[in-house]
């Protein structure tokens, strides 16, 4: 069941995100660049704690697994061997009224009317070639033409093959006069869906406007036919309009390597990261002195040039991937990929994504790459709907078994118990960092109200951030930046911190503004230092600070020289 779509909170999300400088467009002073994103100051923060804790999570605390970072131009004969420069393609189709293009296979079933033209004809500049080619002569065929306006294009064809050599004639000379100007008539088809409860005009309104694209300025539509149709995916669901038939779309950008431009310098700029894993399988294999199973990790950039790129950050055609190649023997490829789905759930979780937005699918045979034995999507609840945040495929010996056919170089494991060689299975968990990051803030946005400085309920817009994923780790507010010792002991604060985490110092505005500015950010934490701290209202509270949470509100006092293992003991 598909989650459902809450375009006004995506919305809200995408002006949060370039407001306070988590992501802007890309290019935007020239007008942008289609699936091109740049992260801004907070973003890029959010953006490395996310890949820290990954590599955290998957390497350092683990003893099977180590990392590596591939080239992002690598030997044609990579992409040749692993099959993706014949077969990473999609099915692309195109609107023939708006031109858009979209993926064939992520068109959305739709059932409704659909409405089917001929072509059309400017019937005064249609009548005034009819008289030219005539002389004015045929004025009872012209009458002709008047009553059967609509299937003009039917007529012509009937006068060719007419027995009478009269009309024969009239269809031969018509049709020159016609071609001189091709702004009289179109043949080309054209069909739209029209959905239950609109009227059969605004159909036809909308196939007016495709003949006049088309150089036809006063369409008269010929040949109308009605027909019901039920969960077909030929139609733009944005406005009704037939789609192409699907072609194949490679999705590799190309380039080229060296000071020539030809076919034995064309190379591609990697659409995933895992094809360098697995050409260096025999030299990490060599140098760590694994034993299976064990992985290699890998983050980094991939690029595709996606046909439509769309929702926000989440579909681009430049992105980065957290991968994990994990090699085992193949009785154990089933068992792992059980294990690698309850693994990487329970890494979500722990960057602050509820279980509940969370749900596995097992991707069904006819859906699945031909050398899977088994694949689980990971998905989430995107405003826009339930889509795809991680892949956990079994690979089998696919990859490793085409790279050494094709390079002629052995990538074998010797397995010193059993004494034979063996071409290991893999196990791949692989997350688009993009997306994850865009999970992270659709899941952390939420507007609730607090007290303003007057003690008046306002609303605010809070991200709930993960305290390990904060951009910001701890504010430091001097309660007011023109007493001295308030900023004096505010900065000897932020002297403590910085070298712990990441902090922010602010002494501009009314306090009330500054907490909601920090709320907005998803900072944690917030550290006030007032008069208290400097012992003047009560000497039992000198070197204290009021500590502030950024999800319950809740403030407490707490001594500067406690404060370290506090927020360190709250942000693991």
């Amino acid at each position: 069941m598909s989650a459902s779509i809450d375009s006004q909170c995506m919305e809200k999300v995408v002006s949060l995100c370039k407001r306070r400088g988590l992501i802007f467009q890309s290019s935007e002073i020239y007008g942008g660049l289609n699936g091109a994103w740049d992260y801004g100051p907070l973003g890029v923060e959010l953006k490395r704690n996310l890949k820290n804790y990954w590599w955290r999570v998957m390497v350092h605390e683990r003893n099977d697994v180590v990392g590596m970072d591939g080239s992002i131009l690598m030997n044609r004969a990579v992409w040749k061997a692993s099959g993706h420069e014949d077969t990473f393609t999609d099915p692309m189709v195109d609107c023939l009224l708006s031109r858009k293009r979209f993926r064939a296979d992520q068109i959305e079933p739709q059932s409704g009317l659909a409405f089917s033209y001929s072509g059309a004809v400017d019937l005064s500049c249609f009548e005034q070639a009819f008289d030219r080619a005539t002389h004015n002569r045929a004025t009872n065929v012209k009458s002709e033409i008047r009553q059967n306006k609509n299937r003009i294009c039917s007529m012509i064809s009937d006068w060719k093959v007419s027995p009478d050599p009269n009309y024969r004639n009239i269809a031969s000379d018509l049709l020159a006069e016609i071609g001189k100007d091709k702004h009289i008539i179109c043949e080309q088809i054209f069909s739209l869906l029209l959905p239950r409860g609109k009227p059969p005009e605004s159909a036809r309104k909308v196939a007016v406007e495709f003949y006049r694209q088309r150089g036809v300025e006063q369409p008269e539509l010929q040949e109308e036919k009605q027909e019901q149709l039920t969960n077909t995916r030929h139609y733009n669901a944005e406005n009704g309009s037939l789609l192409t038939e699907p072609r194949s779309f490679n999705l590799m950008f190309k380039t080229y390597v060296g000071a020539t431009e030809d076919e034995s310098s064309l190379t591609y700029l990697r659409p995933e990261t895992a094809q360098s894993i697995f050409v260096q399988f025999k030299n990490i294999l060599e140098v760590s002195r694994k034993k299976l199973p064990f992985g290699i990790a890998q983050i980094g950039k991939a690029f595709r040039n996606e046909i439509n790129p769309r929702n926000f950050t989440f579909r681009s055609r430049e992105f980065e991937q957290m991968e994990l190649e994990y090699f085992c023997r193949p009785e154990q490829g089933m068992e792992l990929l059980e294990y690698w789905k309850e693994e990487r759930l329970k890494f979500y979780e722990n960057i602050g994504i509820s279980r509940t937005s969370l749900h596995v699918r097992n991707v069904p045979d006819d859906e699945r790459a031909f050398y899977s034995k088994g694949t689980y999507d990971i998905e989430y609840d995107f405003p826009f709907g339930r889509q795809e945040l991680e892949g956990v495929a079994y690979r089998t010996d696919y990859d490793l078994s085409q790279h050494q056919k094709a390079s002629g170089k052995s990538l074998e494991y010797f397995d010193e118990e059993t004494k034979e060689k063996i071409i290991p299975h893999v196990v791949e968990p692989s997350a688009g960092v993009d997306r994850t990051v865009l999970a992270m803030i659709c899941e952390a946005y939420a507007e609730d109200e607090a007290p303003n400085d007057k003690g008046e309920m306002e609303s605010r817009i809070v991200l709930r951030l993960h305290p390990r994923m904060a951009p910001i780790k701890c504010a430091i507010f001097p309660l007011l930046k023109n007493k001295e010792p308030l900023v004096a002991k505010a900065k000897e604060i932020v002297g403590l911190l910085r070298p712990q985490m990441t902090v922010f110092y602010d002494e501009s505005g009314a306090i009330g503004r500054r907490y909601r500015r920090q709320d907005e950010i998803g900072t944690p934490f917030g550290v006030t230092i007032d008069f208290e701290t400097l012992g003047e209202k009560d000497p039992a509270l000198r070197d204290t600070i009021t500590l502030r949470d950024r999800d319950s509100m809740q403030q407490d006092r707490v001594a500067i020289s406690d404060l370290v293992n506090i927020l360190t003991s709250r942000l693991r």
